[in-house]
């Protein structure tokens, strides 16, 4: 077994000198699978499933401690209480999913709910001694170093990063370093508002300016400030006033109609199912185009977070008297949001996740290529995120805003006054979300470029030594703390790859600057061109020749820089 997998290794290697591109990501995958898919996925999968935190833990507390909560969050951890079968009549129960603890991290005026809410949420994946889960991470790093040895090269980071558009770590860290330096100035500015705002109000905090304040008095300034609560956006955005937004954005740039099939059961009663359909051309007959699946709601056993995925994925070459149905993409978009007992009202992130992954779901839909392994989201990682993040900016356009956030209770539309103070504020705190970001990103490629783990590596050490040598602001930790960054360990599809968020932020900036560039962010003739080459081509073509037929041009940092507040 070893001679023979010695000639495997080498052949790839030679190989490699003249096969195209896309052969070698065959190639590659091919060799992963061969010697280290079983042992490598087996551990990932271990870890995955070692995230119950977010299942199992939770905060019982009654009315009282929900001091401060607006009343649609009061609403949710009500309704989490009963979920979990707590039967007092006024238990109310934070859990660790993100659609509950941010906003009680917000809004919660006790200091010591907020703390104890906020280390089990850092701590996630280490809670508890039968889950390890930094050591199996250390394992999958070892695996994952193998791999890039095999394969010729000194570290996993620059064997990923070979087939990407950023194609080297160098590249990548050019990116990363550029906008760091920038966020860290920006949140240390805006952690110093809060603390001029406490010294103002005449408040101090024992043990300083701690993680668990840091959403609390960042919205209390943006109250003082800016005039805007967040609280007094949300029953604007309903789910269903965001969904209506989504779609009709949707028909707007790319002609798509949602046609909900109630006949349709799917997995779970929470999921709706639509037919999408689209005008055939010209003519007043449309056809369908793909089957989308919405499952919104957090609920115990679903996997965390937002994504998209498919059941069955877009392509032409059917066997001969195959059914065409066979040819039609049954996308999925799966959310967590906190169910409410009435109405559902969202934060606006939580509608831009929406938006988001919507943006997933058209690079699902629009795909039309001939092979299915060359269609929908089957890109380079780092241009992915693009479709999907493009499909965000349209959520803060005030005429989107205008025709669909309306007062779930009312039916009134959403003030221009309140948009106003919204788009004002919405740039305050992007420091923060800018360094929480980057720094996972930047510790990403920072472990996965290590030559070496020993066996007394500590990975909770290196996270430790790694933010103080890259001087992470106080008061700010990694979104994703090692021990549950699913997006590096349950797979490796983002492993030295996280900072692909970023790169595609650069790219929808400038691509969403095109459309304003017309002077109609839903102009038909740049929203066809981003049809064709955004969301329909897949993989069919490199995707810096996919940008610069769209564009006419290299991508422009600048954009993103500016729409950050960077500049």
């Amino acid at each position: 077994m070893k001679s023979r997998l010695g000639w495997l290794n080498g052949f790839t290697l030679d190989l490699l000198e003249w096969v195209p591109s896309w052969m070698r990501r065959v190639r590659k995958s091919m060799l992963i699978f061969r010697l280290n898919w079983p042992h490598s996925k087996q551990i990932s999968c271990k870890m995955f499933s070692r995230l119950k935190d977010e299942e199992e833990w939770e905060m019982v507390i009654k009315s009282e401690d929900m001091e401060g909560c607006p009343e649609d969050l009061v609403s949710s951890a009500r309704q989490a209480a009963i979920d979990r079968n707590h039967d007092g009549p006024h238990d109310h129960v934070i859990t660790l999913g993100r659609s509950l603890v941010e906003p009680f991290l917000t809004y919660s005026s006790r200091r010591d709910l907020r703390k104890k809410a906020f280390e089990a949420f850092s701590q996630r994946g280490e809670l508890s001694e039968e889950r390890d889960n930094l050591s199996i991470a250390t394992k999958i790093l070892r695996l994952r170093k193998r791999q890039a040895k095999l394969m010729g090269k000194s570290t996993f980071a620059e064997f990923q990063t070979e087939d990407t558009m950023a194609q080297s770590p160098e590249n990548v860290l050019k990116l990363l370093s550029d906008v760091w330096a920038r966020a860290k100035d920006a949140a240390n500015r805006e952690r110093e508002m809060m603390e001029t705002f406490l010294t103002e109000n005449g408040e101090s905090l024992d043990g300083g300016f701690q993680p668990w304040d840091w959403r609390y008095y960042a919205e209390k300034v943006r109250q003082a400030n800016f005039n805007f609560d967040e609280s007094e956006l949300k029953p604007y955005l309903s789910l269903n006033a965001v969904t209506n937004a989504v779609f009709d954005v949707s028909n707007k740039l790319y002609g798509l109609k949602y046609v909900k099939r109630d006949d349709i059961e799917a997995y779970h009663p929470d999921v709706n199912v639509y037919e999408v359909r689209r005008n055939k051309g010209d003519t007043d007959e449309d056809e369908l185009v793909a089957l989308f699946l919405h499952d919104n709601y957090a609920r115990q056993n679903k996997s965390s977070g937002a994504w998209m995925s498919e059941y069955r994925s877009q392509k032409k070459n059917l066997v001969p008297g195959a059914d065409p149905i066979e040819s039609i993409p049954i996308v999925s978009n799966n959310n967590n949001f906190a169910k409410g007992s009435g109405s559902t009202l969202l934060s606006f992130d939580d509608g831009v996740t929406l938006f988001h992954e919507m943006g997933h779901g058209h690079h699902g839909m629009l795909s039309d290529s001939t092979y299915r392994t060359l269609s929908s989201t089957s890109v380079l990682r780092d241009f992915v995120e693009l479709p999907s993040q493009l499909m965000e900016h349209w959520l803060s356009e005030p005429v989107v805003l205008k025709e669909h956030a309306k007062h779930y209770e009312t039916g009134e539309p959403v003030p221009d006054d309140l948009l106003k103070r919204l788009k004002a504020a919405q740039l305050f705190n992007e420091g923060f979300a800018t360094v929480e970001y980057t720094a996972c990103a930047l510790f990403d490629m920072a472990v996965h470029s290590l030559s070496a783990y020993d066996d007394d590596f500590d990975l909770a050490k290196f996270e430790k030594e790694f933010l103080e040598e890259q001087g992470m602001p106080q008061g700010i930790v990694l979104r994703h703390r090692p021990a549950h960054f699913a997006h590096l360990f349950a797979s490796s599809g983002y492993a030295a790859g996280y900072y692909v968020y970023q790169w595609a932020q650069v790219l929808d900036n400038d691509v969403y600057a095109a459309f304003e560039e017309t002077g109609n962010v839903f102009d038909p003739e740049t929203a066809e061109r981003c049809r064709k080459f955004i969301y329909s081509s897949g993989n069919t073509k490199p995707p810096q020749e996919l940008f610069r037929s769209f564009r006419g041009r290299d991508p422009d940092i600048s954009f993103l820089l500016k729409n950050r507040g960077l500049v």
